[in-house]
């Protein structure tokens, strides 16, 4: 049986995770949110005192889970529910660092590609249309200005953390996701470019709700 896979790719703080999820409500396929995988893994970095290069040996430890209670995404690491911390700054350096780890992409992007196969999904992250979907029904690559996604994650957060700490840790993460070795962020040459700087995420999920439609309807 043909299940449908949606990819959306993007930088930090661009809003793929919202979008993407009311997006998979909307068809009524799974939403796989593949960035809380990668924070988790620096989650357990951080937790055990690791370096990023040492938590390869301990791969096989770790265990990643998500549960939508009420529509809300709850991520639980090994039993602990890391769901907040995940969000921190220094989850989110932890998280461009140990991406870049060759086995840490592998067993992740296994277990994202395991669940295509028996599911419709929505998938968002930073190489799903190049690597983990290459032949997704819909690819999209949604981008704004780093000071845009800057200005959102402070408002997420209710100022909790500074704004120029919150921009120097995207630029950080910009910079770093391009010009990794293993799959770099970029969009595919088959990828429909959304900048959504200048739209509401209302708009930009109905936006790309129907380029998702159009696609699977041919």
């Amino acid at each position: 049986m043909k299940t449908f896979k949606i990819a959306i790719d993007g930088p930090a703080g661009v809003g793929k995770s919202s979008t993407a999820k009311a997006v998979a409500k909307k068809l009524g396929f799974v939403y796989v949110d593949t960035g809380a995988m990668y924070r988790s893994v620096g989650v357990y970095c951080l937790d055990n005192n690791l370096q990023p290069e040492e938590v390869v040996p301990h791969l096989d430890k770790i265990s990643i889970d998500m549960k939508y209670i009420d529509d809300i995404q709850y991520v639980y690491l090994n039993g602990e529910d890391v769901t907040k911390k995940i969000r921190t700054p220094e989850g989110s350096i932890y998280a461009s660092k140990v991406a870049v780890i060759k086995e840490v992409r592998e067993k992740l992007v296994s277990l994202q590609q395991q669940m295509g196969m028996h599911n419709n999904v929505v998938m968002d992250g930073r190489d799903i249309g190049n690597r983990v979907f290459p032949d997704a029904d819909a690819k999209i690559f949604l981008t704004a200005s780093a000071e845009k996604r800057a200005e959102r994650r402070f408002n997420e957060l209710n100022g909790t953390v500074p704004y120029d700490e919150i921009l120097n840790d995207i630029k950080f993460r910009d910079k770093n996701d391009s010009t990794r070795k293993i799959d770099p962020l970029r969009p595919s040459s088959d990828s429909v470019i959304v900048d959504n700087s200048d739209m509401t995420l209302e708009e930009t999920i109905l936006h790309i709700y129907n380029i998702c439609i159009e696609r699977i309807e041919k």
